[in-house]
């Protein structure tokens, strides 16, 4: 059996994207293949926050469409670029063996270097933490900024797993203000994940830093994934405080300018967004390589329940 029959076996048997069905291949006992990669792929890890507008509803929608990811990427020389990382769906998906990402979220970014470096002693202080609001509302209203890195991550997940929803918000000062959870039981500490996670971060670069760095990193071959705050739907949704910067029309034309740039690179590039008349003009008319594609996303926070549900985004590529 060559290697790319071996590939598209795995590909075909498990449903799993060509990139992580590569990096499985290379890793699987060849005699026993599907049971070995059966093994690898039940050993994957997976987000270890809860992320609005996380992309792991949308990956299977990605694949089937034919959208991701870019047939001619090749991750034994290429590297994958996620810049604003977030809960990193699509990079746990890609299980890619040469990965950069970043984010402007710094607590995030501390917690990722401490699942990296530290996992073990991660792990006992998320054990230590209490459900209750009283507890919860005392761990929000500290400041990180006085914490170390180890105490960041902690408070981080913990805040994450037990807060509304899942909702990660900062207002504009840089404080976490969500509300409590109202969870019978929530997970605040999964060891077995966060050891896989541990794993494979070990060849990752992961820091801190605004996307537009992604220029001067990539080269010719190279897979970006960009997945900003999307542009606001209407004047009520603006929901772009993942950190205390804003991302509206002025952002949103910086980026542009930075997916044009990767584009001229010869890169690969996938970007999410909003369906609204300023994005699709924003990207149409860049040349026939560049196309706008829509997708069904669910829109689970709205504090109308009737505006929850089945939504229009795009996903923009050039490949």
């Amino acid at each position: 059996m060559t290697k790319k029959e071996g590939v598209l076996k795995i590909q075909d048997f498990f449903g799993i994207n060509s990139i992580c069905a590569r990096n499985i291949f290379a890793f699987a006992d060849k005699s026993n293949l599907l049971e070995d990669a059966g093994r690898i792929i039940k050993e994957r890890p997976k987000p270890f926050v809860k992320w609005v507008g996380g992309k792991r509803q949308l990956l299977r929608q990605f694949k089937e469409l034919g959208l991701y990811p870019p047939e001619n990427f090749n991750p034994n020389k290429a590297t994958y670029f996620e810049p604003f990382v977030g809960g990193g769906a699509v990079f746990f998906d890609l299980f890619p063996q040469k990965a950069v990402l970043f984010d402007l979220n710094s607590e995030l970014i501390t917690t990722y270097n401490v699942i990296k470096n530290d996992v073990e002693n991660l792990i006992k202080s998320l054990r230590r933490h209490k459900h209750n609001k009283k507890y919860f509302l005392k761990m929000r209203a500290k400041n990180p900024k006085r914490f170390s890195g180890l105490n960041i991550a902690s408070r981080f997940i913990y805040l994450n797993r037990t807060g509304f929803n899942g909702l990660y918000r900062v207002n504009r000062s840089g404080e976490f203000n969500v509300p409590f959870g109202s969870y019978n039981n929530p997970l605040i500490c999964d060891e077995e994940n966060l050891r896989k996670i541990n794993n494979v971060l070990q060849k990752v670069d992961v820091f801190c830093d605004d996307y537009k760095k992604v220029v001067n990193m990539t080269k010719k071959g190279d897979f970006i994934y960009l997945d900003p705050p999307y542009y606001p739907i209407n004047g009520t949704s603006n929901f772009t405080s993942y950190t205390s910067n804003n991302f509206l029309k002025k952002e949103q034309e910086e980026l542009k300018d930075v997916f044009v740039e990767l584009h001229k690179r010869e890169c690969f590039v996938m970007l999410s967004n909003s369906d609204t008349p300023f994005i699709n003009k924003l990207y149409s008319g860049l040349g026939r390589k560049i196309k706008v594609r829509k997708i069904k996303a669910n829109r689970m926070i709205n504090s109308n329940s009737k505006k929850r549900g089945k939504i229009n985004e795009v996903l923009i590529i050039n490949y």
